[in-house]
């Protein structure tokens, strides 16, 4: 009887094993596809700033709209492209590209309201798109999308991905409007490991890009918008 315990004790261990193994593979799977920031001295100064409790309201927004703008390029360089030639003041030709027709922005209010200015100053003419969801029923409350959005590739703008509960919320009517994952891009400054991994167990084709991967400034959109 003794013996019999023994090896049924190390079967569930075995099992516990396996199954952690597989966790960590599915985790390290979701995670390679996420775009961070590359940790030089200027992101880590402005996520400082961002994060010490110190920085006044003025310089915090000018900081918060310096970083945005960061990952914001990062998440134009996931858009589609073009070849184009164009003539040049001394009258020469330059083979360069231009942005390929049929992109937009969706912010999810109201965090994401917050990455509008920075949108506009990296990109100023694109279509920016709202979604408004209730936090405590995860109820989508408000939306407005170019007509077209399912012909589009979409940058779906989060600052701060907590739960990512409500971002996936956001994911999941985009599908609704028959937006294809691959199209999507979701640029957020702080984020879980958590939310990252919930959002790509459900959402595998979205790219993600964040500055970084960690604990997150929770009080982001009221120290911003001057309300904390």
């Amino acid at each position: 009887m003794t013996d019999f315990m023994v090896l049924e004790n190390h079967e569930e261990e075995n099992i516990l094993l396996d199954s952690n193994k597989d966790y960590e593979y599915k985790r390290d799977e979701l995670l390679s596809k996420i775009i961070e920031l590359e940790k030089k001295d200027q992101v880590l100064e402005l996520q400082t700033i961002l994060r010490n409790r110190e920085t006044n309201n003025s310089d915090f927004v000018f900081h918060a709209d310096r970083l945005m703008r960061l990952v914001i390029e990062e998440g134009l360089n996931c858009l589609s492209y073009k070849e184009v030639v164009v003539k040049t003041p001394t009258g020469r030709y330059y083979k360069g590209l231009d942005f390929k027709k049929g992109n937009c922005a969706i912010s999810l209010c109201r965090s994401g309201e917050c990455m509008e200015t920075a949108m506009r100053q990296c990109c100023r003419s694109m279509r920016i798109g709202k979604i408004l969801i209730s936090e405590k029923e995860q109820k989508v409350l408000y939306s407005k999308f170019p007509p077209d959005i399912n012909r589009r590739q979409v940058l779906l703008c989060y600052p701060i991905l907590g739960t990512g509960e409500t971002v996936i919320k956001a994911l999941r009517l985009l599908k609704e409007h028959n937006v294809k994952g691959k199209n999507i891009v979701l640029i957020s400054i702080f984020s879980t490991t958590k939310a990252l991994i919930e959002i790509g167990k459900e959402f595998s084709h979205v790219r993600i890009i964040t500055s970084d991967v960690g604990n997150v400034p929770f009080n982001f959109t009221k120290k911003y918008f001057g309300t904390d």
